[in-house]
């Protein structure tokens, strides 16, 4: 059976839950067809028109892309405007669009990790934690034999998944005893006596915005009348999630690692800002892929020696250049940053989907084309 484009959507997903972006972010599928099937898909930073004619011109059916297309509510698609014109040219080619924003910044194999891991950074850990996704665990207790069918449902429901694993459970077998009432109509056991019965108590962890669901599966596919069950709530840790990385280095100057960057990254006509002596010693950098000055402070808390983002504005630089005990800072192109995602992502879902033919867009989406010194 071919694999569809909402089969590679929901193990991405899984990977970077929507639920995890920013409040105000915009992201999930912008326009086609989930049910058709996944042969070739282009991964991209941002959608362009180039890009567009890229992927038309690939026939590829899914396009993955990092910034939102629509990120501001539209009320039309208007074929005179190039996003309008870029949503009609996708449709008529039967391509898919997704977008992955911040719910792809925070996590492990996402932008910023991806980046860092690409500069050599170890010992990474997120530069500013937030929550993980609201876990629980259902505790049932099923008889042996119907072990198997209760499970399913329940994965199907969402209950279950693990990182890069799915229908993940306990099974601890024990006795079940209890009593029916006139009036019952017990699957096992009789009314008004004592049943003795082998149960296997069966625990799976799952998402909490999926609890209703679980549940709604547990009571439809349960043998029970009245199954027990009960919901145990996750305490919050956050582990390696959350908004930058920091990390280690090799003993390294300002100089030497802005010159591995200039190297890594790909070219661009801005190359990259230096605010620091150049051969200030280098060991603790912090990174953040995309516009990253809100995390200047906390960099410099982090006791950070360089911290690399990009869109860096001239005030907030020019005050966290004053500090001390500020790092050093190195501004790079946000587009360049972020590529450096793709090749991970690629990685993973050819490994993930055999036979998917998966292209990383190499068309420079920065929208500086020349850089002029005096």
């Amino acid at each position: 059976m071919d694999t569809t484009v909402a089969q590679v959507l929901a193990r991405f997903g899984s990977w970077f839950p929507p639920a995890t972006a920013q409040s105000w972010d915009a992201v999930g599928t912008v326009c086609g067809d989930p049910t058709g099937p996944a042969r070739r898909v282009l991964l991209a930073v941002d959608v362009t028109s180039e890009v567009v004619a890229e992927a038309v011109d690939r026939q590829v059916d899914l396009v993955i892309a990092h910034h939102p297309l629509l990120l501001k509510g539209v009320h039309g698609i208007d074929v005179t405007h190039p996003k309008g014109r870029m949503v009609h040219d996708l449709i008529t080619a039967g391509i898919v669009l997704h977008c992955a924003h911040t719910n792809a910044d925070i996590g492990p194999y996402g932008t910023v990790e991806s980046l860092a891991a690409a500069l050599g950074v170890t010992d990474r850990r997120p530069l500013r934690p937030t929550g993980a996704d609201a876990m629980d665990t259902l505790v049932t207790h099923v008889p042996a034999d119907h072990v198997d069918a209760v499970v399913t449902a329940l994965s199907e429901a969402g209950a279950g998944a693990v990182g890069d694993y799915e229908r993940c459970f306990f099974a601890a077998p024990g006795t079940g005893s209890f009593r029916p009432l006139p009036g019952a109509e017990p699957f096992l056991g009789t009314v008004d006596e004592v049943a003795e019965v082998a149960e296997q108590r069966v625990e799976l962890v799952l998402p909490r915005h999926r609890r209703d669901a679980v549940v709604r599966a547990l009571l439809r596919a349960h043998p029970y009348e009245e199954p027990s069950w009960q919901v145990l709530e996750h305490a919050e840790v956050s582990l390696d999630r959350g908004l930058g990385r920091i990390g280690s280095v090799a003993p390294t100057t300002v100089g030497e690692f802005a010159r591995l960057v200039a190297d890594t990254l790909p070219a661009t006509a801005a190359g990259l800002r230096v605010a620091g002596e150049l051969d200030r010693p280098v060991r603790t950098v912090a990174v953040q892929a995309g516009a990253g000055d809100d995390l200047l402070d906390t960099a410099r808390a982090a006791g950070a020696d360089l911290y690399l983002t990009s869109d860096l504005r001239h005030h907030p630089a020019s005050e966290a250049a004053q500090w001390p005990d500020g790092p050093a800072l190195i501004d790079v192109p946000h587009w360049a940053a972020e590529w450096m995602w793709l090749p991970v992502l690629e990685s993973k879902l050819c490994k993930e989907f055999e036979g998917l033919e998966v292209h990383v867009s190499t068309i420079p989406t920065d929208p500086w084309t020349a850089h002029v010194n005096r």
